[in-house]
């Protein structure tokens, strides 16, 4: 009788039997994600989630991670197959106007140049001896766009996606930190004054329409294996410019974009138990992805300190650091950092189009290295 009340006992506290030092230090890390999410509202809508899904995995014996566990299930049904990162592109399309850079294309090429971190970053990791598909996985940390490094990562890299994830959306949250130390440093204060022209072009709803179909098939033609996230973001966008599915726009804004999320982001925070999370990869994989996000805001001033030069002084080079994808929270930035430096600085409306640029710029660097891997044989 002893003897069953004893191991009764031993089953009450198997799983503080079986708790391991990884299992404690994730679950700490998964408090301090829902600190940052619910206290400092970083990223809150993915930050709580993953968070709370962290703490989940790593309690004992739950095995809400096994065959039948509901996380796996939830994992396998939307995340395993790159499901969730689409439909959130969805989202993202029907959200965007791409209005400021279709009335001035020219800032297109800033959301080129500040996908030239990812590049560079990619080199490194490389580099350092990390395999191809690893190596691309980490460099798109620097997109600063999460659905797209949730995309690649999911897809050919899996085993980071927790590391890779939790870059993304934390240095995302931290553009605000991040970005104005470089752009002051970058700059002279005659070039922070700089007072751009308010921008009174207006675009057409035609252009606005062949915008995402033009984009998309000439995209999809350069580098088809990325077209499943070109399509997506496209999709989305057509559906907000047509005005006649105004129903589709708002469930893929709001309804399907909040659901998607949370499921997400509870699976993302699955892939982080302690055993595959606390390894010296992990840390590495972190500081690369804040250097790629700090060199694509680098790439982006300098390329618009370039374009200064070019127009004759007409151009102030902080609406560079928009050129990421973290959309629109960058383009804030340099409003924010402009109106510092100078009251009369309206930098939004031409940091907005950078942003957008960069938003597009995202995802075409993604298919483009995707792409040159499936012409390499690496994926198919």
């Amino acid at each position: 009788m002893e003897q069953a009340i004893l191991g009764g006992l031993q089953g009450l506290i198997s799983g503080f039997l079986h708790l391991d030092w990884r299992s404690v230090v994730m679950i700490i890390v998964g408090f301090l994600l829902l600190y940052l999410g619910i206290k400092k509202d970083c990223e809150p809508l993915l930050l709580v989630p993953i968070g709370f899904g962290c703490v989940l995995t790593n309690i004992p014996l739950a095995d809400l991670m096994g065959h039948e566990g509901f996380l796996r299930t939830i994992y396998d049904m939307g995340v395993a197959n790159e499901l969730f990162p689409l439909l959130i592109f969805i989202g993202i399309g029907a959200m965007t106007d791409f209005g400021p850079l279709l009335a001035n294309p020219s800032v297109f090429l800033l959301g080129a140049a500040g996908q030239f971190g990812i590049f560079l970053t990619l080199a490194l990791a490389l580099a350092l001896g990390f395999p191809q598909l690893d190596a691309v996985s980490i460099g798109i940390i620097g997109a600063c766009d999460g659905p797209t490094a949730i995309y690649v990562t999911s897809k050919y890299a899996p085993h980071l996606l927790g590391a890779v994830s939790v870059a993304a959306y934390s240095y995302m949250s931290l553009v605000p930190v991040i970005q104005p130390p470089i752009m002051k440093l970058l700059t002279t204060d005659k070039e922070r004054n700089t007072i751009m022209p308010t921008m009174t072009g207006t675009v057409s709803k035609t252009t606005k329409l062949l915008f995402p179909l033009v984009i998309t098939v000439v995209g999809g033609l350069i580098a088809p294996k990325g077209l499943p996230l070109l399509g997506t973001i496209m999709l989305g966008n057509l559906m907000r410019e047509s005005g006649v599915v105004s129903r589709l726009t708002n469930a893929s804004q709001n309804e399907i974009a909040n659901v998607v999320t949370l499921f997400l982001g509870i699976s993302i925070g699955a892939t982080m138990g302690g055993e595959a999370f606390l390894k010296p990869q992990t840390l590495i994989i972190l500081c690369l992805g804040l250097l790629a996000i700090c060199l694509d805001t680098v790439c982006g001033v300098c390329f618009g300190k370039l374009m200064r030069v070019m127009s004759g002084g007409k151009v102030n080079p902080l609406i560079g650091a928009a050129g990421i994808s973290a959309f629109p929270m960058s383009a804030r930035v340099v409003q924010k950092e402009g109106q510092k430096y100078n009251k009369k600085s309206y930098l939004l409306m031409h940091a907005m189009g950078a942003n957008a640029g960069g938003q597009v710029g995202s995802v075409i660097a993604a298919a483009v290295m995707l792409s040159v891997l499936a012409g390499m044989g690496i994926i198919r």
